[in-house]
Protein backbone atom coordinates (compact mmCIF):
# COMPACT_ATOMS: atom_id res chain seq x y z
CA UNK A 1 0.00 0.00 0.00
CA UNK A 2 0.81 3.54 -0.37
CA UNK A 3 1.53 4.33 3.12
CA UNK A 4 2.15 8.14 2.62
CA UNK A 5 -1.21 8.68 0.52
CA UNK A 6 -3.44 11.24 2.45
CA UNK A 7 -6.07 11.76 0.05
CA UNK A 8 -6.94 10.63 -3.86
CA UNK A 9 -9.15 12.08 -6.24
CA UNK A 10 -10.39 9.21 -8.56
CA UNK A 11 -10.80 10.82 -12.28
CA UNK A 12 -14.27 10.63 -13.68
CA UNK A 13 -12.94 8.31 -16.82
CA UNK A 14 -12.55 5.30 -14.19
CA UNK A 15 -15.06 2.86 -14.19
CA UNK A 16 -14.30 0.03 -11.41
CA UNK A 17 -11.88 0.23 -8.55
CA UNK A 18 -9.98 -2.39 -8.77
CA UNK A 19 -8.71 -5.59 -6.31
CA UNK A 20 -7.08 -4.16 -3.46
CA UNK A 21 -6.27 -0.69 -5.39
CA UNK A 22 -6.17 1.20 -1.87
CA UNK A 23 -5.14 -1.71 0.14
CA UNK A 24 -3.01 -0.69 3.56
CA UNK A 25 -3.14 3.07 2.53
CA UNK A 26 -2.84 3.84 6.37
CA UNK A 27 -2.36 7.19 5.53
CA UNK A 28 -5.61 8.27 3.12
CA UNK A 29 -8.05 10.07 5.25
CA UNK A 30 -10.21 11.10 2.67
CA UNK A 31 -11.33 10.02 -1.28
CA UNK A 32 -13.80 11.36 -3.98
CA UNK A 33 -15.46 8.35 -6.05
CA UNK A 34 -17.15 9.69 -9.17
CA UNK A 35 -20.10 9.01 -10.27
CA UNK A 36 -18.49 6.66 -13.47
CA UNK A 37 -17.48 4.40 -11.17
CA UNK A 38 -19.65 0.74 -11.02
CA UNK A 39 -17.74 -1.50 -8.97
CA UNK A 40 -15.62 -1.48 -5.86
CA UNK A 41 -14.07 -4.25 -6.14
CA UNK A 42 -12.41 -7.13 -3.68
CA UNK A 43 -10.18 -5.50 -0.48
CA UNK A 44 -10.42 -1.98 -2.95
CA UNK A 45 -10.00 0.08 0.71
CA UNK A 46 -8.66 -3.00 3.24
CA UNK A 47 -6.80 -1.71 6.21
CA UNK A 48 -6.81 1.84 5.16
CA UNK A 49 -7.14 2.48 8.75
CA UNK A 50 -7.18 6.54 8.79
CA UNK A 51 -10.01 6.73 6.06
CA UNK A 52 -13.29 8.65 8.19
CA UNK A 53 -15.85 8.63 5.80
CA UNK A 54 -16.42 7.56 2.08
CA UNK A 55 -19.50 8.50 -0.23
CA UNK A 56 -20.35 5.72 -2.43
CA UNK A 57 -22.23 7.44 -5.53
CA UNK A 58 -25.47 5.47 -7.18
CA UNK A 59 -23.51 4.73 -9.48
CA UNK A 60 -21.76 1.58 -7.90
CA UNK A 61 -24.06 -1.56 -8.13
CA UNK A 62 -21.40 -3.76 -6.70
CA UNK A 63 -19.46 -3.48 -3.19
CA UNK A 64 -16.74 -6.59 -3.44
CA UNK A 65 -16.18 -8.76 -0.74
CA UNK A 66 -13.55 -7.25 2.38
CA UNK A 67 -13.67 -3.72 0.45
CA UNK A 68 -13.67 -1.39 3.80
CA UNK A 69 -12.72 -4.70 5.80
CA UNK A 70 -10.84 -3.00 9.04
CA UNK A 71 -11.32 0.68 7.61
CA UNK A 72 -11.26 1.05 11.89
CA UNK A 73 -11.47 5.31 11.78
CA UNK A 74 -14.56 4.76 9.46
CA UNK A 75 -17.69 6.48 11.24
CA UNK A 76 -20.40 6.10 8.74
CA UNK A 77 -21.42 5.32 5.51
CA UNK A 78 -24.01 5.82 3.10
CA UNK A 79 -24.95 2.71 0.45
CA UNK A 80 -26.34 3.66 -2.18
CA UNK A 81 -30.01 2.07 -3.74
CA UNK A 82 -28.21 0.78 -6.87
CA UNK A 83 -26.56 -2.18 -4.78
CA UNK A 84 -28.53 -5.30 -3.98
CA UNK A 85 -26.10 -7.40 -1.76
CA UNK A 86 -23.42 -6.47 0.79
CA UNK A 87 -20.45 -8.92 0.07
CA UNK A 88 -18.55 -11.38 2.67
CA UNK A 89 -16.50 -8.96 5.61
CA UNK A 90 -17.51 -5.62 3.81
CA UNK A 91 -17.43 -3.81 6.26
CA UNK A 92 -16.09 -5.99 8.99
CA UNK A 93 -13.39 -4.99 11.60
CA UNK A 94 -14.41 -1.28 10.81
CA UNK A 95 -14.87 -0.27 14.75
CA UNK A 96 -15.89 3.24 14.39
CA UNK A 97 -18.34 2.87 12.64
CA UNK A 98 -21.87 3.86 14.68
CA UNK A 99 -24.48 3.98 11.36
CA UNK A 100 -25.03 2.53 8.21
CA UNK A 101 -28.13 3.16 6.40
CA UNK A 102 -28.71 0.29 4.15
CA UNK A 103 -31.18 0.86 1.05
CA UNK A 104 -34.24 -0.98 -0.22
CA UNK A 105 -32.61 -2.32 -2.91
CA UNK A 106 -30.23 -4.79 -0.76
CA UNK A 107 -31.51 -8.48 -0.90
CA UNK A 108 -28.89 -10.27 0.77
CA UNK A 109 -26.11 -9.38 3.69
CA UNK A 110 -23.65 -11.42 2.70
CA UNK A 111 -20.97 -13.64 5.99
CA UNK A 112 -19.32 -11.32 8.17
CA UNK A 113 -20.29 -8.41 6.60
CA UNK A 114 -20.43 -6.17 9.37
CA UNK A 115 -18.59 -8.74 11.73
CA UNK A 116 -17.06 -7.17 14.87
CA UNK A 117 -18.03 -3.52 14.27
CA UNK A 118 -18.05 -2.81 17.98
CA UNK A 119 -19.56 1.19 17.86
CA UNK A 120 -22.01 -0.15 15.55
CA UNK A 121 -25.45 0.83 18.45
CA UNK A 122 -28.47 0.14 15.45
CA UNK A 123 -28.94 -0.68 12.06
CA UNK A 124 -32.53 -0.57 10.24
CA UNK A 125 -32.16 -4.08 8.47
CA UNK A 126 -35.03 -3.18 5.18
CA UNK A 127 -37.86 -5.11 4.28
CA UNK A 128 -35.94 -6.34 0.90
CA UNK A 129 -33.51 -8.20 2.69
CA UNK A 130 -34.40 -11.90 2.54
CA UNK A 131 -31.33 -13.43 3.64
CA UNK A 132 -28.46 -12.74 6.34
CA UNK A 133 -25.41 -14.62 6.30
CA UNK A 134 -23.11 -16.65 9.01
CA UNK A 135 -21.62 -13.95 11.34
CA UNK A 136 -22.72 -10.93 9.62
CA UNK A 137 -23.72 -8.78 12.82
CA UNK A 138 -21.06 -10.95 14.99
CA UNK A 139 -19.01 -9.08 17.59
CA UNK A 140 -21.20 -5.49 17.45
CA UNK A 141 -21.03 -5.56 21.11
CA UNK A 142 -23.03 -1.79 20.96
CA UNK A 143 -25.86 -3.47 18.89
CA UNK A 144 -28.24 -4.21 21.83
CA UNK A 145 -31.42 -5.10 19.60
CA UNK A 146 -32.41 -5.69 16.02
CA UNK A 147 -35.18 -5.71 14.09
CA UNK A 148 -35.66 -8.94 11.34
CA UNK A 149 -38.14 -8.13 8.58
CA UNK A 150 -41.04 -10.19 7.33
CA UNK A 151 -38.55 -10.97 3.91
CA UNK A 152 -35.81 -12.80 5.61
CA UNK A 153 -36.18 -16.43 4.97
CA UNK A 154 -32.53 -17.16 5.49
CA UNK A 155 -30.81 -16.84 8.76
CA UNK A 156 -26.75 -17.50 8.99
CA UNK A 157 -25.28 -19.30 12.20
CA UNK A 158 -23.98 -16.86 14.80
CA UNK A 159 -25.48 -14.35 12.68
CA UNK A 160 -25.91 -12.31 15.68
CA UNK A 161 -24.41 -11.71 19.36
CA UNK A 162 -26.24 -14.05 21.99
CA UNK A 163 -26.79 -10.79 23.87
CA UNK A 164 -29.06 -9.72 20.89
CA UNK A 165 -32.98 -8.75 21.60
CA UNK A 166 -34.25 -9.91 17.85
CA UNK A 167 -37.36 -8.35 17.35
CA UNK A 168 -39.11 -10.92 14.68
CA UNK A 169 -42.60 -11.45 13.86
CA UNK A 170 -44.15 -14.67 14.49
CA UNK A 171 -44.91 -14.81 10.96
CA UNK A 172 -41.31 -14.44 9.74
CA UNK A 173 -39.99 -17.14 12.57
CA UNK A 174 -42.70 -19.69 11.83
CA UNK A 175 -41.30 -19.48 7.43
CA UNK A 176 -37.42 -19.81 8.49
CA UNK A 177 -35.63 -22.92 8.31
CA UNK A 178 -34.71 -25.10 11.07
CA UNK A 179 -30.91 -24.11 10.23
CA UNK A 180 -32.46 -20.13 10.84
CA UNK A 181 -34.24 -20.95 13.81
CA UNK A 182 -31.16 -23.01 15.15
CA UNK A 183 -28.92 -19.52 14.66
CA UNK A 184 -31.52 -17.64 16.64
CA UNK A 185 -31.41 -20.21 19.38
CA UNK A 186 -29.91 -18.56 22.42
CA UNK A 187 -31.36 -15.06 21.87
CA UNK A 188 -34.01 -13.05 23.54
CA UNK A 189 -36.69 -13.51 21.44
CA UNK A 190 -39.32 -10.83 20.77
CA UNK A 191 -41.90 -12.13 18.64
CA UNK A 192 -44.79 -9.66 17.96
Amino acid sequence: GCTSLTSITIPDSVTYIGEEAFWNCTSLTSITIPDSVTSISYGSFKDCTSLTSITIPDSVTSIGEEAFWNCTSLTSITIPDSVTSISYGSFKDCTSLTSITIPDSVTSIGTWAFWNCTSLTSITIPDSVTSIGNGAFRGCTSLTSITIPDSVTSIGKKAFDGYVIINISKQCYSKLDKESKKALSGHKLNKY
